[in-house]
């Protein structure tokens, strides 16, 4: 196991340069879930930009209620508490947005902080050479349309080797470690984070997406990517990954199986599982 320093509250705030994201911090040697707390909290009146952030989390979870690998001391497990919408976005383009802004904000963190590019993969999965390197989980509580509640789940594998993912995980996942050959400071990537986050939720507050739009499809790996797409019920679409819509949708042209139809109209998929198909 490399050495990973432990996170700290004063380490997290010494360079923390938000103006409300992580003003109220909450560190936990383990818990169940970082979101799971974090929606308890925000339930109860927890401040706007409140950050839960666990060593360690017994029940993580990912999207479409997949388990979270989060062993304990080398990766980054945090949940942010976002009250406010702004101006410049309807609730429902809001809400839309918020994961590909977050994994977008995240990224750049990485860059930031350790000099590694990493993809996205629609529409938040972060990877490095198609192993998946984080993810996020964002869940609502809208007790009422004035007042929404988003908790930003992030999870980030950092100072975790290879082989201390469990087997059936090594051939898909990644740590920042393995590209970048140090230890990779979480208490700086985490002041980082939030910076990253706060800026690009400004961003959708005051001039809506279409910047982030722009900066989300430089990054977007799955765009040009033959996929399969799971809608449910036993049902796929295969296709074309050709842009992100303005809505944050994945626009799909589906594979034609008429040699009359040259090219089907594109399908907007706003919420599914995504798999990219190997050329």
């Amino acid at each position: 196991m490399s050495f990973s320093a432990p996170l700290s509250i004063d380490d997290i705030r010494s360079t923390l340069a938000t103006k409300s994201l992580g003003h109220h911090l909450y560190l936990h040697r383990e818990l169940s879930s970082t979101n799971a707390e974090a929606l308890s909290l925000a339930q109860a009146g927890e401040a706007h930009g409140t950050v839960v952030v666990a060593e360690s989390q017994t029940a993580g979870r990912g999207r479409h209620a997949r388990n979270w690998y989060s062993p304990p001391g080398t990766n980054v497990y945090c949940s942010i508490i976002i009250r406010e919408i702004g101006q410049g976005v309807s609730l429902s383009e809001w809400l839309s947005w918020v994961p590909l802004t977050s994994a977008l904000a995240a990224a750049e963190a990485v860059q930031c902080v350790a000099a590694l590019a990493l993809s996205v993969k629609w529409p938040n999965d972060l990877l490095y050479h198609d192993r998946k390197v984080g993810g996020i989980l964002c869940e609502s509580s809208l007790t009422s349309a004035a007042n929404p509640i988003v908790v930003i789940g992030i999870g980030l594998n950092v100072n975790m080797p290879r082989e201390s993912f469990p087997k059936e995980l090594q051939p898909i996942a990644a740590s920042l470690i393995e590209v970048s050959r140090h230890p990779i400071d979480r208490n700086r990537l985490i002041s980082q984070l939030l910076l990253e986050l706060e800026q690009s939720l400004d961003e959708l507050h005051s001039h809506g997406p279409v910047r982030l739009r722009q900066a989300y499809t430089t990054r977007c790996t799955t765009l040009g990517r033959h996929v399969r797409v799971l809608l449910g019920h036993e049902q796929e679409l295969l296709g074309t990954a050709e842009a992100i819509s303005a809505g944050g949708a994945l626009q799909i042209r589906p594979l034609s199986s008429s040699a009359a139809v040259q090219s089907p109209p594109l399908i907007d998929i706003h919420a599914a599982d995504v798999i990219h198909l190997r050329e």
